[in-house]
């Protein structure tokens, strides 16, 4: 039986007038790599920053191992490792003094410190930039030392607000990388963003958050199970007979629109596929054009929410 790691209940906060969380609930297992989903002011780093204990919620609660969260416990943020949205970096200061400064915030002196902060430049790719200046760095570099930061104190459950804003596709692999080894280490991994498709591709189990209401959370298979899948194809004319053979293919049906191509919404890309090729061959229609769109979180999130995503 899995312990659980972060437990939230009925999570409520305001600022002012304006409702960031609106009694979200859901819980996180020990080791599990878990993903927040939605748009920009969709109450996520509000979240994240009660969790972390650098805000007090309205009313509900959150559980780190069992231990209520408060602002400014000091005693569970060494169990906390925190990667902010804007980066908390230090542009005087090498990128060796800055993880030196952060590790001495959570009690680390000495040989281990030194030890820490050697083994965390190698686990980000800067060891050959140790003692430059932060301030020289790229975007993509600036934030990899930012997750860094939060890896000093080695800490049991990591929150990541975030963490690819803006950086080059290099950066990006090597946080994911970094990530994924965290994870199978056994760090808990709560992990947001309103990147769909960096969520579905580090995270099993996700939740999604809208206008700061939890609209869904569960195993990001179970999600994509809501969604058909979409063929589109372009053939020189649609034929009666074409309709009423697509009619008779299980779990699929034909969308028409002007000058578009021809979409075909079916339960089963896999299964449907072949038996629209063999009917197009049987009747001896072309086929101009053909693609595929699997069921992705983007879709899942647009289905539940019936809006585009925001910046």
């Amino acid at each position: 039986m899995s312990t659980t790691m972060l437990n939230v209940v009925d999570l409520h906060h305001r600022y002012g007038s304006t409702v960031a969380l609106d009694r979200v609930s859901f819980q996180v297992a020990e080791g599990e790599m878990f993903g927040l989903l939605g748009p920009n002011g969709a109450g996520k780093t509000t979240l994240l920053s009660i969790v972390s204990c650098l805000l007090e919620a309205t009313a509900g609660e959150a559980r780190i191992l069992g231990r209520r969260v408060h602002l400014g416990d000091k005693e569970l943020r060494r169990h906390i490792g925190i990667v902010p949205q804007e980066l908390a970096l230090y542009d005087e200061l090498s990128a060796r003094e800055n993880l030196l400064f952060f590790g001495r915030l959570y009690g680390l002196t000495g040989t281990s410190l030194q030890h820490r902060v050697v083994n965390v430049l190698r686990a980000v790719g800067l060891e050959d930039r140790a003692d430059q200046r932060v301030g020289t760095f790229s975007g993509g570099m600036k934030r990899r030392l930012n997750l860094g930061a939060a890896l000093v104190h080695e800490p049991r459950i990591l929150l990541l607000d975030e963490p690819t804003t803006g950086v080059d596709p290099q950066s990006r692999n090597r946080i994911f990388e970094e990530i994924r080894r965290l994870n199978r280490g056994g760090i808990t991994v709560v992990y947001t963003s309103h990147y769909m498709e960096e969520v579905q591709a580090l995270c099993t189990r996700v939740g999604i958050l809208d206008h700061g209401r939890l609209i869904a959370c569960d195993a990001v298979s179970v999600l994509l199970r809501q969604m058909d899948g979409l063929i589109r194809f372009r053939i020189p004319e649609v034929t009666p007979i074409l309709r009423a053979r697509i009619l008779q293919l299980p779990d699929a049906r034909l969308i028409e629109r002007d000058s578009q191509p021809l979409e075909l919404v079916c339960r089963d890309i896999q299964t449907t596929l072949p038996r629209l090729l063999v009917l197009l061959t049987e009747l001896k229609l072309e086929l101009l054009s053909l693609e595929t769109e699997e069921p992705n979180l983007e879709r899942v999130f647009l289905g539940l929410t019936g809006s585009e995503l925001r910046d």
